[in-house]
């Protein structure tokens, strides 16, 4: 009886092994992710206030604006000269890349299909300096990766970082909306302030 018991431990401890060894061991599912540009990692908000701050002599900071758009925060007659930033040749070219957003896509880029998805075509003359935006900051996500589309319901994956309820809500997959100014009363989706929040959940 006594040996019995023994063999039967014996056994249950080579199946808890069998068991952690599989699961240290188990393949990571690869999931398609699309990662939008402007607002998530490309600081489009904060060129806009930048410029109008320097155009004209204001202070208008990110506080000021929260759940609104930076058009929506400056005088009715500065509004169409506000509008006016995303035509010009450059705005997109400049913009400041977020903290942490290089080191964490280039991580998940080695497990995971990485794709950078920005309704691009809502400014035309934008294609080629995300474009070359992308060469600089992002290199290791090649051209072949890179959605420059009109309407985003086009895009079928597993997972979709975005900062627009407009791209997120019809999305059929994971939906995570990254902190803008302009979103933070929106309460439906899952949500994250920085890209250390996403290398917590998906790393």
């Amino acid at each position: 009886m006594e040996q019995k018991g023994r063999l039967c431990l014996s056994f249950c401890k080579f199946l808890w092994f069998v068991l952690v060894f599989a699961v240290l061991h188990q393949k990571k599912r690869i999931m398609t992710i699309f990662v939008d540009m402007d607002e998530v990692i490309a600081d489009t908000y904060g060129a806009h206030l930048e410029l109008y701050n320097m155009e004209f002599n204001a202070q208008l900071k990110p506080e000021d604006c929260q759940g609104k758009g930076v058009r929506q925060c400056v005088p009715e007659q500065h509004r169409p000269l506000v509008k006016e930033y995303t035509s010009r040749n450059g705005f997109f070219r400049n913009l400041k890349v977020f903290p942490d957003s290089q080191e964490v896509l280039r991580e998940l880029c080695k497990d995971h299909e990485v794709y950078i998805a920005s309704a691009a075509m809502e400014y035309p003359n934008s294609l080629r300096d995300k474009s070359d935006w992308l060469d600089e900051h992002f290199p290791f996500i090649p051209w072949q990766k890179r959605i420059l589309c009109g309407d985003k319901f086009i895009l079928k994956g597993d997972l979709l970082i975005d900062d627009h309820y407009r791209n997120l809500k019809p999305f059929e997959g994971r939906k995570i909306m990254f902190t803008s100014p302009h979103n933070i009363d929106v309460t439906e989706f899952e949500r994250v302030d920085n890209w250390r929040e996403i290398a917590d959940k998906l790393l």
